[in-house]
């Protein structure tokens, strides 16, 4: 493989938005002009807090189906279930026997989610870190394309890469992260990060009345327009940071006169956001129906990606195994 490696992954928790889409899978497509992709189903993360057993395999094949309908070019890139294949957990549990306990608990991620899941603080959700270092480097990648709030895991997986090396002799780079051009939105509330689990998001799944009926309700514009006939200020309104970003420069300008002369009121400078976001997602949306009328060949996608992805992870795992003095050849060769 003569093109430089790139790594990311989503965790199977609900129907993939807009927020991600802008943050990750947007970003993603325009890298694999250059790099190859190792792109994961993160199942083991999302068990570090409660969730439906049920439904866990209905959303691992709907995230694949979303991750495809979003672009994702299968020539340039590997789509697989991180449970899929089994070195991630063997890496990360070596790499458990470098890390320091208080580098875990310093981690701010764990803290906020044990503030969230005071009732459910389990091992898995401190040895988080040590899965996520594992998951990059398998595959030795040249960028991992993050969100800000997982900047500081990298920098604990570059802290591994130090130690293992320092320990057993040089066989990690450190991974850069990539930021690109990422969009950021915050949820419709105008105050947190978009997010299913804050009900502050549309789905790329939702349909164009669903979404438009969505943002007439919950998306928060001015605070003090109260009336149509009070002038606004577009840089204080969550809506206009919408349209920064699914409306043309000319609609922009429009929609931020007419606010700032009350000239437009809040419903109509939200049903023209709402056409704007219908139609970039209308291809997505077709491909998302596409897909889900034929499991058979995400399945095959699936399979394809983890053999791909086994096939990296298990030369990873020997050698790995091999410079810690765990691999006897011997016993190796007469395992059968």
């Amino acid at each position: 493989m003569n093109k430089k490696i790139m790594l990311s992954g989503i965790q199977p928790t609900g129907a993939l938005h807009i927020g991600n889409y802008l943050g990750a899978l947007k970003n993603w497509e325009n890298i694999l002009n250059e790099y190859y992709g190792f792109f994961f189903i993160a199942d083991y993360h999302a068990i570090t807090i409660e969730y439906d057993s049920k439904e866990m395999q209905k959303r691992i094949i709907d995230t694949a189906i979303e991750y495809l309908a979003c672009g994702l070019d299968l020539e340039k890139c590997s789509i697989f279930v991180q449970s899929d294949v089994q070195p991630h957990t063997e890496l990360a549990w070596i790499f458990n026997s470098i890390i320091p306990v208080a580098e875990l608990e310093r981690m701010t991620q764990y803290k906020d989610k044990s503030r969230k899941n005071a009732e459910n603080i389990n091992a898995a959700l401190l040895t988080y870190p040590s899965l996520m270092a594992a998951d990059i480097l398998l595959y030795h990648p040249d960028i991992v394309p993050v969100g800000e709030d997982q900047e500081q895991h990298v920098e604990l997986t570059r802290m591994i890469v130090r130690k293992f090396n320092n320990r057993y002799g040089e066989y990690f780079k450190e991974p850069e992260t990539y930021h690109g051009k990422v969009l950021r939105i915050l949820g419709l509330d105008g105050t947190n990060k978009m997010s299913k689990s804050l009900n502050n998001h549309i789905p790329l799944r939702l349909g164009a009345e669903e979404t438009e009926k969505l943002i007439l309700q919950k998306a928060v514009t001015d605070p003090n327009r109260k009336l149509k006939t009070d002038k606004g200020n577009p840089e204080i309104c969550n809506v206009y940071s919408y349209h920064k970003i699914f409306s043309s420069e000319e609609e922009q300008k429009e929609i931020c006169e007419g606010c700032l002369n009350a000239n437009i009121g809040c419903v109509q400078c939200k049903k023209a956001l709402a056409k704007n976001i219908n139609k970039e997602l209308s291809p997505i949306r077709e491909k998302i129906e596409k897909f889900s009328n034929d499991k058979d060949y995400i399945y095959d996608v699936l399979n394809e990606g983890k053999k791909s992805a086994l096939k990296v992870a298990q030369k990873t795992l020997y050698e790995v195994r091999d410079l810690m003095g765990l691999l006897d050849k011997r016993r190796l060769n007469n395992s059968n």
